[in-house]
């Protein structure tokens, strides 16, 4: 993995740089020692291209179940049904929705959709660790098997599951 930097913005609430006159760099190791008297997820800027590897996405959600002593409570059967308990969630924001009734309520309501999302990708991320699964290992893997079961040629344009192109 390569070193990342990190920036603690001082100034309330700013999470973008342009905003931020005080950074103060630290290292991802130093996440733990943050006092939890801080909102540090509201205050970190990633300086690599402005994003966040998977890796450090995961120390981010462990150093938030650590603190709160919670992986007594994380064995898969229950972070799987957390996983889809979040995502029926989601599904709620478009549950009875037609295509214009769907665009308008993404448009009034898409902070309280990413919210679902990220909860989506808070348990993605758990399980994928817990289980020491490499995330990008397995979707690479994931859509080649997909290929093979969708090739282009049968199935462009189609929602035909692949035992019946």
């Amino acid at each position: 993995m390569v070193p990342v930097t990190l920036e603690l913005c001082r100034e309330g609430g700013a999470n973008d740089r342009a905003y931020c006159s005080d950074l103060v760099p630290f290292n991802l190791d130093q996440i733990a020692t943050i006092s939890q008297n801080e909102d540090l997820w509201d205050h970190l800027v990633m300086t690599e291209n402005g994003k966040a590897s998977i890796e450090q996405l995961q120390k981010m959600i462990l150093t938030f179940r650590d603190e709160r002593d919670w992986k007594q409570f994380h064995n898969p059967k229950d972070v799987s049904l957390s996983l889809v308990l979040e995502a029926a969630e989601l599904m709620e924001h478009f549950q009875w929705k037609n295509a214009a009734e769907m665009d308008a309520y993404i448009k009034k309501n898409k902070t309280a959709i990413a919210e679902e999302v990220a909860d989506v990708l808070y348990w993605v991320l758990l399980i994928s660790r817990d289980l020491n699964i490499d995330l990008a290992d397995a979707l690479k893997n994931k859509i080649k098997k997909n290929e093979r079961k969708y090739p282009v040629a049968k199935s462009k344009g189609k929602h035909t599951k692949y035992t019946r192109l």
